[in-house]
């Protein structure tokens, strides 16, 4: 079963992020008092799992991402694939590609990981999510 390990948020871009219990995602927006919530933009919420977080020896939100996954390939997601969790539903919309944050945690890091930085999401259905939220992903027709 995937699961919700982590949740975080940037109060303010490059400050350093906050890790919460819970947080509440807003229709087409993203998580509240994030700085990266914007209504229609693409990086609404980021997603990331532990298991290629260990690969690269990385501690979770190190990153940036919202949610910390377990048991989900994150990168193996497909642009348009729904993930429901607990009453949340988000939509992936982009491949988050490392930029230049990620050279700053390693030399070399940017270029190891591209393809493997996490997905973008847009928030479908607002709510809260919770850490242990089961994830359930909707694979799209013809996958």
């Amino acid at each position: 079963m995937a699961s919700v390990i982590h949740l975080f948020r940037a109060p303010k871009r490059r400050a350093p992020i906050e890790e919460l219990p819970e947080a509440r995602a807003s229709k087409d927006v993203g998580l509240e008092g994030c700085a990266h919530a914007r209504p229609q933009g693409k990086r609404q919420v980021l997603l990331m799992d532990r298991e290629t977080l260990e690969i690269f020896e990385l501690a979770p939100g190190i990153v940036r991402e919202n949610v910390t996954t377990d048991g989900l390939d994150v990168n193996r997601l497909a642009i348009g694939e729904r993930l429901q969790i607990g009453k949340v539903e988000l939509q992936v919309s982009a491949v988050c590609d490392p930029c230049v944050q990620i050279e700053a945690l390693r030399a070399g890091l940017q270029a190891a990981m591209q393809g493997r930085r996490g997905m973008l999401c847009r928030v479908v259905r607002g709510g809260i999510l919770r850490r242990g939220d089961e994830i359930v992903v909707s694979r799209m027709v013809g996958r």
